[in-house]
């Protein structure tokens, strides 16, 4: 079973790859081919990140085991295509380099037979040049108001009294 995907480099102008690769293939797989077509020398940090159709991020599935405790997350060496995507499920964010951040978001576009004489993964089409650094990403946080937080909490920041701990408890 073959996956196209497209992968869209998160900017204003239209930067994409289409790829073809192996149900079969781990997420590292896809992460070299990925970075391959991108042009990026493939060393930096990087990780896949579900998602649903709104594109929120969900898991994170790591290049490197990086967590405090051993099998803290999961790796893309032992997490396959086959299962993390499907005919339901087909999108991914993907992010490369956390110093710049660049982010791509994944979408399958078709599940195919293999064809024979094709080596997978196969870049099928190629489209604009990725630029010199990385999109700005304007990260935006909701403003919660302070009659909001003490509403929704029940709380009194006058009241010392009633805060549920020793307030010398250091």
């Amino acid at each position: 079973m073959i996956y196209r995907f497209r992968i869209i480099l998160d900017t204003d102008d239209d930067v994409f790859r289409d790829i073809e690769i192996e149900a079969s293939n781990t997420l590292e797989d896809f992460h070299n081919a990925i970075t391959q077509s991108f042009g990026f020398d493939g060393q930096e940090m990087a990780s896949f990140y579900t998602t649903n159709d709104l594109w929120e991020e969900g898991e994170e599935i790591c290049l490197f085991d990086v967590s405090d405790e051993p099998d803290g997350v999961r790796i893309m060496s032992e997490t396959y295509l086959e299962d993390i995507v499907d005919e339901e499920k087909t999108r991914l964010l993907y992010v490369y380099d956390f110093l710049n951040m660049w982010t791509f978001m994944v979408e399958l576009a078709d599940i195919a037979e293999a064809e024979a004489g094709t080596t997978y993964p196969n870049l099928m089409y190629s489209h604009g040049q990725i630029p010199e650094e990385a999109p700005e990403k304007e990260f935006i946080a909701e403003e919660i108001e302070d009659d909001d937080f003490e509403e929704e909490f029940d709380l009194d920041p006058e009241d010392y009294d009633n805060l549920d701990f020793d307030e010398n408890w250091n």
